[in-house]
């Protein structure tokens, strides 16, 4: 795993296509049936790009405080937003856009030091090669169940088509990797229609990586992925290893003009400070309009999770996962020599900050936002057993940030907390 991912803390995900054009879910609309695929592919024709500025967009995901970006480069659909030789589904060749979207992209991200991510779906809905064998080449007892954009309605597999597809596929991707400079990460889609045997791994991450060695892959390569990448539901227990949490900014990934469920500046903080306290980065997903403006209510959220960010990058940048919960009811993050901790809190308190379990003297405590010196006191604890007391941080109302409050806490020596249950005092 490269060290810039996991110090990286916030991605921005950009799901654009033509499903913007009538504001449907992208590609899910016509393979449930929602609409006919035709009437999707009509989308083609109001797809015009006519706003789109990618420094624009680079702008807002650097205001964001963002360290990386993942485009959309092709969804299930199997319309690319970049000039590809290997079809002729593609913005350049089938829409009035008749541009190279992630060229634009790639470009203004690179330019902005922030970290190039590309999204690729590995399943084409459109490709006539795509529905030729079944998942793990089991052909379905009951054939009425099959979907005719994912296997063969008759029963009948043809690997030659199969392994067509998968060159189509590695064709498509040497273009992604090649064409548009050094690309930091591949956010894979889709593997779940094809076993690892099937996408032929792990030849196929070899054969990505041999574009650049430090290329990052995300989990859904059937197992062979570098990190967790969990969706919409907030993890409760700590991923293993490296992970991302992606979510939308509403309900919906690409532009729904009907979804008004957005999540507040204030929930989305308080996700991503989740995340970080778990060790993991949050990838926000915002989804443009088809003209390639992003809707005022997404870039305020951006620009807010910024000054917030911005405000507290000390506490963001540069740390580490923080303490569990047991020790202190809200999240954290520790400075990487592990003599500052960070705490986040969520609510305005009544009277005090409450801290379990902490060995150490601290040194310093101060409110992050204004730079205030709080005092602290303990209480209890049996020195002698080793057993610290409870930590009691005085904080009011009027000293709050007005969405998270970040406490700094300064020691000497790197934090030690306690994990033990207790003794019974049978001296004093």
């Amino acid at each position: 795993m490269q060290q810039w991912f996991e110090d990286a803390k916030l991605g921005i995900f950009i799901h654009y296509g033509i499903y913007a054009v009538d504001g449907v879910a992208e590609s899910w609309s016509f393979y449930n049936g929602r609409m006919s695929y035709e009437q999707y592919m009509k989308q083609l024709d109001g797809f015009t790009a006519s706003k789109f500025d990618a420094d624009k967009w680079a702008d807002l995901i650097e205001k964001s405080g963002a360290k990386y970006a993942v485009l959309t480069t092709k969804h299930h659909d199997g319309v690319a937003l970049f000039d590809t030789q290997y079809s002729d589904l593609s913005v350049m060749k089938k829409t009035p856009a008749k541009r190279d979207i992630i060229k634009e992209y790639a470009e203004a991200i690179t330019k902005r030091g922030i970290r190039l991510g590309m999204y690729y779906s590995l399943i084409d809905w459109s490709h006539p090669d795509y529905p030729s064998v079944y998942e793990g080449g089991k052909v379905p007892e009951d054939l009425s169940t099959v979907n005719r954009f994912s296997s063969p309605l008759n029963g009948v597999q043809d690997e030659e088509k199969w392994q067509k597809f998968l060159q189509f596929n590695n064709d498509q991707l040497k273009e992604v990797l090649t064409n548009y400079g050094k690309v930091d990460l591949l956010w894979f889609d889709g593997d779940w229609e094809r076993s690892a045997e099937q996408w032929n791994l792990p030849e196929f991450k070899h054969y990505l990586k041999s574009f650049n060695p430090d290329l990052i892959i995300n989990s859904r390569l059937q197992g062979h992925g570098d990190y967790k990448t969990p969706e919409q539901g907030l993890p409760i227990t700590r991923p293993e290893g490296p992970w991302e949490f992606c979510t939308t900014i509403n309900s919906s990934w690409g532009y729904v003009p009907t979804d008004n469920h957005y999540k507040s500046l204030n929930q989305i903080i308080r996700m991503f400070c989740d995340c970080i306290s778990m060790g993991g980065n949050m990838l926000l997903d915002i989804g443009p309009r088809e003209d390639g403006t992003i809707d005022e209510r997404q870039e305020e959220i951006l620009l807010g999770l910024g000054d917030w960010i911005h405000t507290h990058a000390e506490a963001v940048y540069g740390t580490q996962e923080g303490i569990m919960t047991r020790y202190y009811l809200g999240g954290s993050t520790l400075s990487k020599d592990k003599k500052t901790l960070y705490l986040f809190v969520y609510d305005d308190p009544k009277e005090n900050i409450c801290l379990k379990g902490l060995c150490n003297p601290i040194k310093k405590i101060t409110v992050l936002h204004s730079g205030k010196e709080l005092t602290h006191e303990i209480h209890g604890g049996v020195p002698w057993f080793n057993i610290p007391g409870t930590t009691w941080i005085p904080l009011t109302a009027e000293d709050t940030h007005e969405h998270v409050t970040v406490l700094k806490l300064e020691f000497d020596e790197e934090v030690e907390m306690y994990g033990g249950s207790g003794a019974v005092v049978t001296h004093n």
